[in-house]
């Protein structure tokens, strides 16, 4: 099961494993939404535990991002979103309905190739191509409805 390695993973990195960070591990999860934002999470993580407050959300959210548990995908023109793959990707984000996928190819970079060439160790990466999905270019769109 996926979430207890993310149990394990808090324990490694020091942190109590409790109900309201596994109700947001949880809800990143489970939340029907690919790259969730933190209104979706919280929403979501309340069904598991009602008494959990938005600020909680936040400072978790925050935290596991700190860690490196999570990845927080920052926009310049829309609120965050969050997403469990850690790994190298990139995210296709829809310029119409908001969706964000994510497509992994094995011809990403190769960190190890650009350390050996430049000496610069890379830590974290994000790749994004925006345009239009299929759904939207088909006309199928949902009418601008973030699905993910």
């Amino acid at each position: 099961m996926r979430n207890e390695s993310y149990i394990q993973r808090l324990r490694e990195t020091g942190l109590k494993v409790t109900p309201q960070r596994i109700a947001i591990i949880d809800a990143v999860e489970k939340s029907g939404y690919l790259h969730p934002s933190v209104m979706q999470i919280y929403k979501e993580a309340r069904k598991n535990s009602p008494k959990l407050s938005l600020s909680t959300t936040y400072a978790t959210l925050k935290e596991l991002s700190r860690l490196r548990l999570i990845k927080t995908l920052q926009f310049d023109r829309k609120e965050n979103r969050y997403e469990l793959d850690l790994e190298d990707h990139i995210n296709l984000i829809c310029n119409r309905c908001g969706r964000i996928t994510d497509y992994t190819s094995s011809e990403s970079a190769d960190r190890g190739k650009i350390r050996k060439r430049t000496g610069f160790q890379v830590v974290d990466s994000r790749m994004e191509f925006y345009g239009i999905c299929s759904e939207c270019s088909s006309g199928t769109s949902q009418g601008g409805e973030e699905r993910s």
